[in-house]
């Protein structure tokens, strides 16, 4: 009897801390390694392979010096790509969690969780003054699901930006926006953690993984973390923008390396 309390609760605590990583390991079957962690036997990946298959797979891998690794590196193309072959005025390289996805990928009321992963901008990265967006918390469901809870944005301006963008309904605000160059051909870590709600919680790091030194550091405890009637939260990663003044844009790719969820439910 003993025994079996014990391993009860251990798959309990098991349970209360899933977690998930989503790890480079090298070039070849990348979608389908990006697939088998975030959504078993189904399909997480946005991209616009359908116009520009002679280029082929838009996610790809590569060695890293910097990291020592194997990374993912999302391609975007200013002439070929659009946005899955369903929307032209926007291109979209993208990977996320979605309903066939593991309840420990999705945010739910009352859970808390935390994402960690590692991007890469080039030098030169050119944002568009409308949206380029690498990486959104967006709601499923419900009357809200077309506006993005969290948005982390590029945008071309007189100083190109680096925003954080939130929305507790339908109108979006800044709650960080600091200058592009500070992230421009540097690893970063981010670490970002949730308390999906209505009386939400929002934290938020970025350091310099050269040298650990913080770009962003953010925390707020009172912020609608949820969307009217969602049926959960769920985080993409990518690049996702908008071809409105194309000549100002070129092609693009953003490295993303070391993708981490963890999940904490709390007790009933």
């Amino acid at each position: 009897m003993k025994y079996a309390l014990l391993l009860l609760t251990y798959f309990y605590l098991i349970s209360l801390n899933s977690q998930t990583v989503l790890k480079s390991d090298g070039p070849g079957n990348t979608y389908e390694l990006i697939n088998s962690v975030l959504a078993p036997s189904y399909d997480v990946i946005e991209t616009p392979d359908c116009a520009h298959n002679k280029f082929g797979r838009h996610i790809t891998e590569e060695w890293d010096e910097e990291l020592n690794s194997f990374v993912f590196v999302f391609h975007s193309h200013i002439n070929e790509d659009n946005d899955r072959c369903n929307k032209f005025d926007r291109q979209r390289t993208e990977i996320k969690t979605y309903k066939q996805s593991t309840d420990s990928l999705l945010g739910t009321q009352g859970e808390t969780v935390t994402y960690k992963w590692k991007f890469k901008l080039d030098k030169d990265f050119q944002p568009s003054n409308s949206f380029t967006h690498i990486h959104q918390i967006k709601a499923v469901g419900g009357s809200e699901d077309a506006m993005p809870s969290v948005t982390f944005t590029l945008r071309k301006s007189k100083v190109d930006k680096f925003q954080v963008r939130f929305a507790s309904n339908m109108v979006q605000s800044d709650l960080i926006s600091l200058p592009l160059d500070e992230f421009k051909g540097i690893w970063v870590q981010v670490y970002e953690q949730i308390t999906y709600g209505d009386k939400g919680k929002y934290e938020l790091k970025i350091t310099k993984v050269d040298n650990n030194k913080t770009i962003v550091s953010y925390s707020n405890d009172s912020l609608r973390m949820w969307k009217t009637n969602a049926e959960f939260l769920r985080p993409k990663w990518g690049i996702y923008r908008s071809l409105k003044n194309a000549l100002n844009l070129k092609d693009e790719k953003i490295k993303f390396a070391d993708f981490y969820i963890k999940e904490i439910t709390k007790k009933q």
